[in-house]
């Protein structure tokens, strides 16, 4: 019984090895450039740094990919928050143009990128993402979300019309890992 055990696991594990050498060796047909270009993260590592020009975006790629959102992106970088968003989520991310940082008092958004100021631009950032995706139709008017930075905003809608405390929606756009609506004022905590 002992010698039907272990040639059924010899027979077992040596087809194992010939399956992977075969996937090993059938992988490299293209030279494997392919995989590394769309699978390999760059330097600095972390989710928001693969490369995959395939895919939907994710909410962090939509607001690179706008010349609209420099700043917010510039946020999150100094905020170090540029992987976290560009995780699974799901998440909805209310995302202020460069305008509405720039009608901010001047010096503000300087002053929040200061290392000093890290825990203040965390709060600010964290006050326009809440854990869930939403689409357009699932807002209604009146309805309250509560966000990362464990504050509550509150969803404005008549007809088409959304706003969110008092912000407009500009636009929507789908991502790999939530939804993301482009506003026109930060949205700050109270």
């Amino acid at each position: 019984m002992k010698k039907q055990v272990f040639f059924v696991f010899a027979l077992a594990f040596g087809l194992m090895l010939g399956v992977l050498a075969c996937q090993s060796g059938s992988a490299d047909t293209d030279g494997g450039a392919v995989a590394e270009a769309t699978t390999q993260p760059a330097a600095g590592g972390g989710q928001a740094s693969v490369v995959d020009e395939n895919s939907e975006p994710n909410v962090v790629k939509v607001a690179v990919n706008s010349p609209d959102h420099t700043t917010l992106v510039a946020a999150l970088k100094a905020a170090d928050l540029v992987n976290s968003m560009a995780n699974v989520g799901p998440f909805t991310v209310f995302a202020p143009t460069n305008a509405a940082f720039d009608a901010l008092p001047p010096g503000t958004v300087e002053g929040l990128l200061k290392p000093e100021a890290l825990a203040d631009l965390k709060n600010i950032l964290k006050y326009h993402v809440t854990t869930s995706s939403l689409t357009e139709s699932m807002l209604s008017d009146g309805m309250t979300l509560g966000m990362a930075n464990n504050g509550k905003i509150t969803i404005h809608k008549t007809g088409d019309k959304i706003m969110v405390n008092d912000a407009n929606v500009l636009g929507v756009v789908k991502a790999s890992n939530g939804m993301v609506y482009v506003i026109d004022k930060v949205l700050l905590p109270k």
